[in-house]
């Protein structure tokens, strides 16, 4: 499945610039004329990357830009080398989604002079800067918040919770904001909240199955498991099955998968975070920024210019139809 998935990103890239190529007259979001170039270096592909690729790709088409994505496959080298390029290539303006954020200021000189439109993984504060450097997503901390929100609301009549937490990849900005959320809310709840069990699991299924297994077989007490995203809670959900336990296990993304799971009553509770709105945006805010303009004018933006949010949304049983198709 990963395989044709990057066989059909790359038949995307391919199409939107043959678009992109007869299409120089087009006007651009940020004003002017003439096709401006954008590179994406794409932290590691999977569903919900997939789809923000091929919304950026779908309004880089849109809007008569040059189009071009890469996938760093997780490796910080490649990236870099990928960021090297795109400024030997002269490119206008890079989009990136950091495989470490904590590479973001060698992936910027890196860049040399080209603005960078960060997205989905977010640096910190002090490394962006209005009309160069802003980052596009979404604010992981209230995905947390909704989290902690429906537990409470599930749990209400418990004055003491016991929470099994599995989280993404430490050095992930979502991993650190959707913990924090969820961990913050919580215990601002004035329940007692214990965390029987807490483990990174990467966002893969695989390993959130084999992780919660282990767990279960300690016989400890658990009355919900909150997942930093939706594959690491169905993983959560195949080792739940497997040892007839029924308990609200929680994600993030409402992926198609996720919301499928919520709909046959496997999961309880997922966050939506819009990614064809995370991919559009950020292409709107490359043209910005290669246009020698900020951001501030577009949907969502952060008074400094730094910021343009693209909001989450709850989802459960009441609503998920919407969802995930």
């Amino acid at each position: 499945m990963m395989k044709s998935m990057k066989r059909y990103v790359s038949l995307c890239v391919i199409v939107v610039m043959l678009i992109a190529a007869v299409s120089g007259c087009a006007q651009r979001t940020g004003g002017g004329n003439g096709n401006i170039r954008i590179f994406f270096s794409l932290n590691k592909m999977d569903t919900f990357r997939g789809t923000l690729v091929d919304a950026a790709a779908e309004r880089a088409a849109q809007v008569g830009a040059q189009f071009v994505m890469e996938d760093a496959e997780g490796s910080i080298e490649r990236q870099v080398e990928q960021i090297k390029r795109a400024a030997a290539e002269k490119y206008d303006v890079i989009i990136c989604s950091v495989v470490s954020v904590d590479t973001v200021v060698q992936l910027k000189m890196c860049a040399e002079d080209i603005p960078i439109v960060f997205v989905n993984s977010c640096p910190d504060e002090k490394y962006l800067q209005s009309g160069k450097y802003v980052f596009v997503g979404s604010s992981e901390q209230v995905a947390g918040e909704f989290q902690a929100e429906y537990v409470l609301g599930k749990l209400a009549g418990s004055q003491e919770i016991n929470v099994a937490l599995l989280k993404g990849p430490s050095n992930h900005s979502a991993t650190k904001g959707r913990t924090n959320g969820v961990k913050r809310a919580l215990e601002q709840s004035g329940k007692q909240i214990h965390y029987v069990f807490e483990d990174t699991a990467n966002w893969d299924t695989a390993q959130a199955q084999k992780l919660f297994e282990l767990f279960l077989r300690t016989g400890s007490a658990v009355d919900c498991v909150v997942c930093n995203n939706d594959a690491m809670a169905l993983g959560v959900v195949d080792a739940c099955k497997k040892n007839g336990i029924s308990i609200p296990i929680l994600g993030v993304d409402a992926t198609a998968d996720g919301c499928e799971a919520i709909r046959n009553g496997d999961m309880a509770f997922t966050v939506y975070q819009s990614g064809s709105g995370q991919g559009h945006t950020a292409v709107d805010a490359a043209v910005q920024l290669a246009g020698n303009g900020d951001v501030k004018e577009l949907e969502g933006s952060s008074e400094d210019g730094k910021y343009v949010w693209v909001d989450f949304e709850r989802v459960d049983s009441s609503n998920v139809s919407q969802y995930g198709k």
